[in-house]
């Protein structure tokens, strides 16, 4: 986990030169397609064994591929171009109070007392880091702090479903689908943005290195993590829970 979080550490760093240069839908479906070609050897396996699994799981990857991987990324992309570049990178580290809320409410993962000690401070603080005048907001702030919080929340939405699936997925299978179901939705993200689908040569190594650094590398490492850790624990931040949560022992029993 704290090694897939180090190479997410990377992805402003690459995200940044091509987001000046390329539209948020192009960066997304071109994120996608490339890590689904090295994956493609792997899907058949993986849909056999999504097929084996019910509506629940179905739908969780779904809101996996489509929500956390396509169109968070997406707004999150999108936040970059707003503005300053340093707003979306640190709003999106709320992302474990969207995590945490998730984790109780799906898996039935139990919230510390105190939690709410940390909690509100964080928002205070998102507040401030994202408005320079937190009395006097302009629009534009507003747009692109609401974008990197959409993306946060969506990410933490696909912590809690890949630690729901991953009771009847392997951490390889969840992989595969969550960029597979990603890709047509990143497709139909340019569509409709009319964003321009090619790309210079120029901006090939960024894209590449963005695919499979901060993207299938970190993010494989963290399923492998996740498959045998509560989501709110994690979810990027760390929320303590403690090891008795009624969620973590009935997925461990399955």
């Amino acid at each position: 986990m704290a090694l897939a979080a180090a190479l997410w550490g990377t992805d402003g760093l690459l995200r940044l030169p091509l987001a000046d240069e390329l539209a948020a839908g192009t960066v997304v479906f071109w994120e996608h397609l490339l890590v689904v070609v090295v994956l493609l050897p792997l899907l058949p396996s993986a849909l056999r064994a999504l097929a084996r699994c019910g509506p629940r799981e179905w739908l969780a990857v779904l809101v996996i591929g489509g929500g956390a991987s396509a169109l968070a990324t997406a707004l999150f992309t999108a936040a970059f171009q707003l503005g300053d570049p340093v707003t979306p990178l640190v709003l999106q580290k709320l992302q474990p109070l969207f995590a945490v809320f998730a984790a109780w409410l799906l898996l039935g993962e139990r919230i510390r007392p105190g939690f709410v000690l940390f909690a509100v401070p964080a928002l205070a603080g998102a507040w401030l880091l994202a408005f320079a005048d937190p009395f006097d907001v302009q629009v534009a702030a507003v747009r692109a702090a609401l974008l990197a919080l959409g993306a946060a929340a969506l990410w933490a939405a696909g912590t809690v479903l890949g630690r729901l699936v991953s009771a009847r997925l392997r951490w390889r299978d969840v992989t595969v689908l969550r960029f597979t179901v990603g890709l047509p939705v990143a497709a139909v993200i340019v569509a409709v943005r009319g964003d321009d689908v090619t790309v210079g040569w120029d901006n090939a190594v960024g894209l590449g290195l963005l695919a499979l650094v901060p993207g299938l590398l970190a993010l494989s490492l963290y399923y492998v993590g996740l498959s045998a850790t509560p989501a709110a624990r994690a979810t990027p931040g760390r929320a303590r829970l403690p090891r008795d949560g009624r969620a973590h022992r009935r997925l461990r029993a399955r």
